[in-house]
């Protein structure tokens, strides 16, 4: 298949094409810019001067679907909410990387994006890919709303738990860590060396624009969860997500049941590891893979169960995940193109 790449001078762009340079089923690749056409893309990224030779072209809806078959949209919010619809309808199957089509309803899109909706009629049509719950669906799609890097972490880690209800939806509690290329390629005072250096913040306290997105999904496994507590944080790493999540267990049980249930859940999810007992993941042991590592247990003096899951935010949690998608459908192994082993140290 050929692939086109809108925002591909950006971090989640660079890692589609790491990925897609050795994809067995990829003929050809282009790359376009809104704001850097014209130019060569090893310029932007040196490390790809070996692989990639072509220009950065501008984005035209018509010339796309001349070249290519399938679209991903690495681009800020805004962008494929304005052309998902019309690359849709030139018969290109679509994967969005933004949060543009993940929210079913505008009024809440709009409310925590701060920014006009897409047309009800490309949300309706975009299938979630949290890929190991929603595997049916991808293969049938044609647009694709792949994951927040939150999301992805926290809902691989409680779905177990809320699809089989063994936890109170009132008692939820989320506490995430990022490192700062989740953040994007474009420098903040946030993200600044001289900011972050042994440095930790919180940040985006109860309105980080996940948290409807995290929400919604679990509303859809369990019609009784509303609201959860959410807060994310930065440090100083350049890539990594652990989501350490508590809920109190609605009847007493045992840790070797909780990692049956997470064993069985997975276990025809190859991108899914979980820990044996005891053992708890760390972000370095998914370090560019496609892997989400989770470790589980419950403490009998509380009643709480704590999962603990983790992933790299711009592979599992942005490019590695959009083309497990894109082998999802067009009816390929999911892992196609994503084999191999995280870096480490």
């Amino acid at each position: 298949m050929n692939v086109a790449i809108i925002g591909a001078t950006g971090y989640g762009g660079a890692e589609l094409i790491r990925f897609l340079t050795r994809h067995p089923n990829v003929t050809s690749m282009t790359f376009y810019s809104s704001s850097q056409e014209g130019t060569l893309l090893a310029q932007t990224y040196p490390h790809l001067q070996a692989v990639i030779e072509e220009e950065l072209q501008t984005i035209d809806a018509d010339m796309i679907a001349s070249q290519a078959d399938v679209v991903f949209l690495a681009t800020p919010p805004g962008v494929s909410a304005e052309l998902s619809g019309t690359l849709s309808e030139k018969g290109l199957q679509v994967i969005d990387l933004s949060g543009d089509l993940r929210l079913k309803e505008q009024e809440v899109y709009e409310s925590w994006y701060q920014r006009k909706a897409a047309p009800a009629s490309v949300i309706n049509q975009a299938v979630y890919g949290l890929a190991e719950w929603n595997r049916d669906s991808i293969s049938k799609a044609q647009v694709i709303s792949n994951p927040g890097c939150y999301p992805t972490a926290i809902l691989l880690g409680l779905g177990p738990l809320v699809n089989e209800r063994l936890i109170d939806p009132k008692t939820i509690i989320i506490d995430a860590k990022s490192g700062t290329s989740g953040a994007g390629r474009n420098p903040s005072a946030i993200t600044h060396f001289s900011e972050m250096n042994e440095n930790f913040k919180i940040y985006q306290v109860n309105k980080h624009k996940h948290t409807p997105e995290i929400e919604q999904m679990l509303k859809s496994w369990n019609e009784d969860i509303s609201t959860v507590t959410f807060t994310p944080h930065l440090i100083p790493m350049v890539r990594g997500i652990m989501a350490t999540m508590y809920a109190q267990a609605v009847n007493p049980l045992t840790e070797a049941k909780l990692r049956t249930l997470y064993e069985e859940m997975y276990q025809h999810s190859p991108f899914v590891r979980i820990r044996p007992e005891g053992v708890f993941p760390a972000t370095k042991e998914v370090y560019g893979s496609n892997f989400c590592d989770i470790g589980i247990t419950y403490d009998e003096r509380t009643g709480r169960i704590t999962v603990v899951s983790v992933i790299d935010n711009l592979v599992k949690g942005a490019s590695g995940q959009a083309i497990q998608n894109f082998n999802l459908m067009n009816g390929w192994d999911e892992t196609l193109g994503l084999e191999g082993t995280p870096l480490y140290p």
